[in-house]
């Protein structure tokens, strides 16, 4: 793999750091009964996001998951509207109605979270054929979770996304688990991006917490679609730091195997790299004074922020 030059691992980093902030001061506004409903931390897998929307064009298409919120700020979304949809403001992306698992973000290509499993990989497919047919140079790529390539959608939507060459490069973000389920005791073929090959779809694995290798590989694989090859499979391999949501204790995930992703954090590998590319540790140490900073003003706007106008809310409801 060749190496990425120094600017663009600082702001790979810098969407790590983001990512990571954005999820540990969101733990903390849950534990202070600031957000309603449930919240599934990104918090180990930020490599995955960063890499991949790293690797996009601006007119190019993402469709989220219910573990989401990397994949909105990797594809430039705004600390503050994301904190104002999470915590229920007027202000934020979806006027405060969709919360943690609906945020989307319609103007920067984000087609939306879903807290259905497996939903947003046929919505991906629709979006990639819509582009097919206006003749538009423009990918589709579907994050999309371990659990969810046991559901149905997952093959027949990558069945006819085959069938098509559409470009629609689809991420599993393989952290072992559904909810506690270990992916071995849900599927025989637990080399998840060997199932591409039943449909004929080009599949490969990536160590989901080496940024740069995510974004290198990313970047092949929409060269592919793009050029007709038609739908990538990439899988990510990662680990959740913690439990499936805020309030899952993650007794089933086995200690070592949870030191040994910790250990391979993916802030300390894009720390690495930086260093191999003759970065000096003030470069990162300096992006994240930025990002605290953006944090806390994030964090006032939403505060500050109005509450959804309930009477506007029931006159849009179909009567």
């Amino acid at each position: 793999m060749a190496s990425l030059d120094r600017a663009l691992l600082l702001d790979l980093y810098r969407t790590l750091y983001t990512i990571r902030r954005f999820e540990e001061s969101c733990i903390q506004l849950y534990r202070q009964g600031g957000i309603r409903g449930y919240l599934h931390p990104y918090l180990g897998e930020e490599a995955i996001a960063a890499g991949v929307c790293a690797a996009l064009g601006p007119d190019d298409y993402i469709v989220s998951t219910h573990r989401g919120h990397g994949h909105c700020l990797a594809r430039g979304g705004r600390l503050d509207r994301m904190f104002a949809e999470i915590t229920g403001k007027a202000t934020g992306y979806c006027g405060g109605l969709g919360g943690s698992m609906h945020i989307a973000d319609v103007e920067a290509g984000n087609l939306g979270a879903n807290g259905i499993v497996g939903a947003g990989i046929p919505i991906g497919v629709g979006a990639a054929l819509g582009a097919t047919i206006r003749g538009e140079s423009r990918l589709c790529v579907v994050f999309s979770s371990d659990g969810a390539t046991c559901h149905g959608t997952f093959g027949e939507a990558l069945n006819m996304a085959a069938l098509w060459d559409l470009p629609l490069l689809l991420v599993i973000e393989n952290n072992q688990f559904a909810v506690a389920t270990s992916v071995d005791k849900a599927t025989r073929l637990s080399e998840l991006h060997k199932r591409g090959l039943g449909y004929g779809v080009e599949g490969t694995r990536v160590d989901g917490n080496d940024v740069a290798a995510v974004y290198e590989r990313a970047a092949e694989a929409r060269e592919r679609c793009l050029a007709g090859g038609g739908p990538v499979l990439l899988e990510a391999m990662t680990y959740r730091h913690a439990g499936h949501h805020v309030n899952d204790p993650g007794d089933y995930m086995p200690d070592d195997q949870l030191e040994h992703y910790k250990s391979r954090d993916p802030l300390i590998l894009c720390r690495r790299r930086l260093a191999e590319a003759g970065a000096p540790e003030s470069d990162a140490d300096a992006v994240e004074a930025e990002v605290e900073a953006g944090i806390e003003a994030a964090l006032e706007f939403a505060r500050t922020s109005p509450e959804p106008d309930v009477d506007a809310f029931v006159h849009q409801l179909p009567r």
